[in-house]
């Protein structure tokens, strides 16, 4: 049976306003000059995580103190949160597929709040998020709960993401990729969109 394991933000959410803006709190509460387009080319090519790491040892202030300041306006913002077109679409057509779905984020419990603010939820069987205590990606800690807990085959499970940190985390995981930017090679098949998953996956073949 296929298993569909996906990443939330850049992948199934346009959540990238919202995040910039709950970054642009914590910049101004620290005041940090803050370079919105700057900003966004670095977290989409690496994490919050790792910006905020960085900045924080840059300017000698605590990271935590300084993402609880991002983190506090974060559902302040989730109005800001749209589906990616196609999103409910390719999640309508996975589940007539009987395909079973997951959601693994960095994002904190806020996601299952944006979920079920959507209307998403009822899609998936589990959804793990960055406050659920597992080793961030590319480690494969949170993939590897779910093979162990619901017995799926690696080979017929993907990781849809957006990130060469999900494609990274589904080879570590010794799973397929499917990635809306990261180019096709050995171990990830670039998607030129959500319902381009369709024909690259069908139920019971890879």
């Amino acid at each position: 049976m296929t298993t569909f394991i996906w990443d939330l933000d850049g992948t199934l959410l346009d959540s990238y306003d919202a995040i910039l803006a709950g970054i642009e709190a914590a910049y101004t509460h620290y005041q940090i000059p803050f370079d919105r387009d700057a900003i966004r080319t670095y977290i989409m090519k690496e994490s919050v995580h790792a910006l905020f790491e960085r900045v924080a040892a840059e300017r000698g202030i605590d990271y935590t103190a300084f993402n609880a300041a991002r983190a506090e306006h974060l559902t302040i913002h989730n109005h800001l949160v749209k589906l990616l077109p196609e999103a409910r679409a390719i999640l309508q057509w996975a589940k007539g597929q009987g395909i079973e779905q997951f959601v693994y984020t960095h994002k904190g419990h806020n996601a299952h709040r944006l979920l079920a603010d959507l209307e998403l939820d009822h899609f998936f069987t589990e959804v793990i998020t960055g406050d659920d205590g597992f080793k961030r990606k590319p480690d494969p800690e949170a993939i590897d709960y779910l093979v162990d807990k619901y017995r799926f085959d690696k080979a017929d499970a993907y990781y849809i993401g957006d990130r060469q940190l999900d494609a990274e985390c589904a080879r570590n995981a010794g799973i397929n990729s499917l990635n809306l930017h990261v180019e096709s090679n050995s171990y990830n098949q670039h998607i030129s969109s959500l319902l381009a998953i369709a024909q690259h996956v069908k139920k019971g073949e890879l």
